[in-house]
């Protein structure tokens, strides 16, 4: 006769407590903050790929933001301000290259200046710190930049994130080459997920069965929302970020991170220059339609995800709201010259042949079925299971805030 205790036979039931789906910054972040929250809890991090932060991840421009863009008391907002924080303090505790060179928003005409005090108000109620400069200062923090007045942002950082995610992934329990092809969710029995291996550690047939799910699939994540039945509400668009570095023996012209004033018609926030850890000046990104969630460059098309992007009525009444915006994306997109031609905006002394085409990224931005952009983190809630549905920048920097608040949740539905 078996003498297991009920909690034992319900554990016995599954493969562990957690499952998190995404090897992703956000993703790992939640495993931590699972097990720092509950050390005794099972958890299991699922990445599809062979290794954990390909994607968003480990394409980016590195840098540690502020707080400085996002409306007062959105998620963004908050978790921005205490992300950056949190990550100085665990780059520092782990050995992990970063820096705080501060940044420049720098204005180049006279129509930018309203936009540029209003970032400086919005900035100050976001409990960030920052000063307004003059023409003559923004000399003093960057000798090459021209513009007729600043923002100087000093707690703005710079990182390597997929070292961030290596670190986190020491810290859990990780399983790569694993891709999560359905989902079958049971009313009190929890989720049982069946993975597929893409790689050279085939899975097929493969089941885990666990008591909660966390959906931090990135560039997926409506469509694992959609596998686990929970309708998302939006579509995840993919937005090409290419990226130019500048060549090793002109990189002194940029000391720390210049950006522009963003426009408030255009979602995302321009070309901007950043001294990276790796001692590279990065500049970019600008912003394109990928033609497949994972398209880096204009040869990677994938027709079933181009046609599902192109079928959403949301896509059509973005790009009307954007066209002009998204003309002069893609103009950069294709012209190494008029890429150029942007950057020397703020550097004039920047020539065409000084930069080298450098790894793009592919931003995961969710848009509504009204075209437009969801302009905060979304996190949402059904049955056994929690979806990360939109987390772009910052995401990389509110990684451990995200964590913490996706591992309150989970705990509580446990």
């Amino acid at each position: 006769m078996s003498h297991m205790t009920p909690a034992r036979a319900a554990r016995a039931r599954y493969d562990c407590d957690v499952l998190v789906v995404g090897g992703g910054i956000v993703g790992l972040a939640t495993a931590h903050a699972l097990r720092t929250a509950r050390p005794g809890l099972s958890v299991l991090v699922l990445e599809k790929e062979p290794q954990l932060a390909c994607h968003q991840s480990g394409r980016n421009s590195g840098v540690i933001h502020s707080g400085v863009y996002y409306r007062p008391g959105s998620l963004k907002a908050r978790y921005a301000v205490r992300g950056q924080a949190a990550l100085k303090k665990f780059c520092a505790e782990h050995g992990i290259p970063h820096a705080v060179p501060g940044k420049l928003i720098v204005a180049t005409e006279a129509a930018e200046l309203p936009r540029l005090h209003e970032l400086a108000q919005r900035a100050r109620r976001n409990g960030v710190p920052v000063t307004e400069l003059g023409a003559a200062q923004i000399a003093d923090h960057e000798p090459e930049v021209r513009g007729i007045a600043a923002l100087r942002v000093a707690t703005t950082g710079v990182t390597d994130f997929r070292a961030v995610a290596r670190q986190l992934a020491t810290l859990v329990p990780v399983r790569c080459d694993a891709e999560v092809i359905a989902i079958d969710r049971r009313p009190g029995l929890g989720v049982a997920v069946a993975l597929r291996g893409t790689g050279r550690t085939p899975a097929a047939g493969d089941v885990l069965r666990a008591r909660m799910l966390v959906n931090a699939a990135g560039l997926h994540a409506d469509r694992v929302a959609r596998l686990a039945g929970d309708p998302p509400g939006l579509r995840i668009v993919p937005f090409r970020g290419e990226f130019y570095r500048l060549r090793p023996e002109r990189s002194a012209l940029v000391r720390g991170l210049v950006y522009p004033v963003p426009d408030p018609a255009f979602p995302f926030l321009g070309v901007h220059l950043t001294a990276g850890v790796d001692g590279e000046v990065h500049i970019g990104p600008n912003a394109v339609l990928a033609l497949a969630r994972e398209g880096y460059s204009w040869r990677a098309v994938r027709p079933a995800e181009l046609a599902g992007t192109l079928a959403y009525p949301g896509m059509w009444r973005l790009a009307r709201r954007h066209w002009r915006a998204g003309a002069g994306e893609l103009r950069r997109s294709l012209s190494r010259r008029a890429f150029a031609t942007a950057v020397r905006r703020l550097l004039p002394a920047v020539a065409d042949d000084d930069l080298l085409p450098a790894p793009a990224g592919v931003r995961a931005q969710a848009v509504l079925p009204d075209g437009t952009l969801a302009d905060d983190f979304r996190i949402t809630e059904g049955p056994h299971t929690i979806h990360v549905l939109n987390a772009p920048s910052p995401a990389a920097t509110a990684c451990l805030p995200i964590g913490t608040e996706i591992a309150t949740r989970t705990l509580a539905a446990l």
